[in-house]
């Protein structure tokens, strides 16, 4: 059994919640187990230099692990962000940028935050399943408020991880897990099954295609769940 006692197949108790910042233009609160993120979404009208003109719009994000996320705590980046930091926070905008059509969308920059406030394994992913309904609701009320004719957004998208521990390929792995893996992959897919993108890595030990087809198999079984429950929050 796993250290949590749950099947390989088996996700951490998931919970979106959904308005949680008073002045964000989205915003959730994204729990997966013990891991606890803060993602917001706030609406420019400013989009960078290199896009003006285009017609076109653009997401961005940044990400932050807050000092006590963890169970030491890690000094805050007050000097610049460094390497996984900013290549997480890229993997965010790569991800919601995907799946949302920025045409669509003219001059119209949306800054997401995504503030990990515990961290027990997991937090990208979180990060960019929470982010996307952070989007979804900002993208929302520009409908809404009628700034947009329709919601850029093309399809759903979630993140999940998985990882081969102790031999066998599992969804979902929380730090003790992580920390202990031979291999950790991270899945970022559509709702209808399109790769965004894949990363994977052995850590103690290389694995084969039969592996991998089948953490693959146990992300899209974990991407289904997440979107499920990102539908049910934003009432779609």
């Amino acid at each position: 059994m796993r250290p949590n006692n749950r099947t390989a197949e088996q996700m951490r108790t998931l919970e979106i919640t959904p308005d949680v910042n008073l002045y964000a233009e989205g915003s959730c609160l994204i729990t997966v187990g013990n891991t606890k993120v803060l993602c917001t979404a706030t609406v420019d009208k400013n989009v960078p230099a290199w896009l003006k003109g285009q017609n076109r719009g653009w997401i961005t994000a940044e990400y932050s692990l807050l000092p006590r996320a963890t169970q030491t705590r890690v000094a805050r980046e007050t000097k610049g962000v460094g390497g996984r930091t900013h290549e997480i926070q890229r993997l965010i905008g790569r991800s919601l940028r995907a799946v949302t059509d920025l045409t669509a969308m003219p001059e119209i920059c949306i800054q997401i935050d995504c503030d990990v406030l515990q961290a027990d394994g997991g937090t990208r992913t979180a990060s960019i399943s929470g982010a996307f309904v952070a989007l979804y609701i900002a993208l929302r009320k520009l409908v809404q408020n009628g700034e947009l004719p329709r919601n850029p957004i093309r399809e759903y998208l979630a993140a999940v991880s998985c990882g081969i521990y102790d031999g066998e390929p599992v969804l979902d792995l929380e730090y003790v897990e992580d920390s202990h893996a031979d291999a950790d992959t991270n899945f970022v897919l559509t709702e209808s099954g399109r790769i965004v993108e894949i990363q994977a890595t052995a850590e103690g030990a290389t694995f084969d295609e039969a592996q991998f087809n089948e953490l693959f198999r146990l992300a899209k079984a974990g991407v289904h769940q997440i979107i499920c429950a990102q539908k049910k929050v934003l009432g779609e």
